[in-house]
């Protein structure tokens, strides 16, 4: 049982590697990825494929130290389906592949290149257990990644980066920090038993929701803003109204709920933005 914990033979080691595959967070960072690249208005595949592969390698080794600290160091979990050694190949195995990942964009792009891609892989490494017990980092880790996804993947296509990229970057870094907050409470009784400092376990329930919808509202504010100094197309507002309903229907329900409500709205929000930007449909 090299990998396993339940079973022994490849098909078990393969679906215990498989199990710290989390779709739910790994498609943000990797789409953001994409995002960066489609923005940059030019699209070379084996760019973006490079780009992404080094993104997808530091979500999963993010997923596979955090795993490990939970079960083996904190024994937070009652369960875990790597063996130890099986997460310290994993890690090992997601960041070779990952320094090969950053060396190719090197030879390739340049070195900017891998200096914008690097602190993916070492905000996912330091996840746990350094940037998860404070909270401004255990919060904004996760966006400041996917902020980072989206420069990247607009530099590795034009060399360059751009105040539209910036600008872009800035917004998801706000919008997705006050969508942290609340899926953050939802571990609020659980976080609050073992001392982890969260937004919600240092400002309540309530405080917590409030504080994450007043920075959720900066970050759409900051598109306003961005339009009205034409660094955003006017039609980039397009993309406010749509989140606005979706935060609206998020603020009333649980946290499982508003988490569930908001990342999917993230999506739509990215959506729009890029074809407010890209097409400017009321240009």
């Amino acid at each position: 049982m090299t990998f396993s914990r339940h079973g022994s033979g490849l098909r078990a080691d393969a679906q215990a590697l498989a199990s710290q595959v989390h779709p739910v967070f790994m498609l943000p960072p990797i789409a953001a990825s994409w995002f960066g690249s489609i923005l940059a208005g030019e699209f070379d595949p084996l760019l973006g494929a490079l780009h992404m592969t080094a993104i997808f390698l530091a979500v999963y080794t993010a997923h596979v130290k955090d795993g490990y600290v939970d079960f083996y160091v904190r024994g937070e979990d009652d369960d875990h389906p790597l063996t130890a050694r099986g997460c310290r190949l994993a890690l090992l195995g997601s960041s070779l592949g990952f320094a090969g990942m950053l060396g190719a964009l090197w030879l390739v792009v340049g070195p900017w290149a891998a200096a914008l891609t690097l602190p993916g892989w070492l905000i996912g490494y330091h996840h746990a257990p350094q940037l998860d017990t404070n909270p401004v980092t255990t919060t904004t880790g996760y966006p400041l990644g996917i902020a980072l996804a989206i420069l990247g993947g607009f530099y590795v296509q034009t060399g360059t980066l751009t105040t539209v990229a910036l600008a872009f970057a800035a917004v998801f870094l706000v919008l997705l920090s006050g969508v942290k907050v609340v899926d953050d409470a939802q571990d609020y009784d659980y976080d609050r038993s073992i001392e982890k400092r969260t937004v919600a376990v240092i400002l309540g329930r309530e405080g917590a929701r409030r504080a994450a919808f007043s920075i959720m509202g900066f970050g759409l504010l900051g598109v306003l803003a961005f339009a009205a100094f034409g660094i955003f197309p006017p039609s980039a507002a397009l993309a406010v109204v749509v989140f606005v309903p979706v935060a609206y229907f998020a603020y009333r329900g649980t946290e499982e709920l508003a988490t569930m409500l908001l990342v999917r709205g993230c999506y739509v929000f990215l959506a729009a933005l890029l074809v407010a930007v890209y097409f400017e449909p009321l240009g």
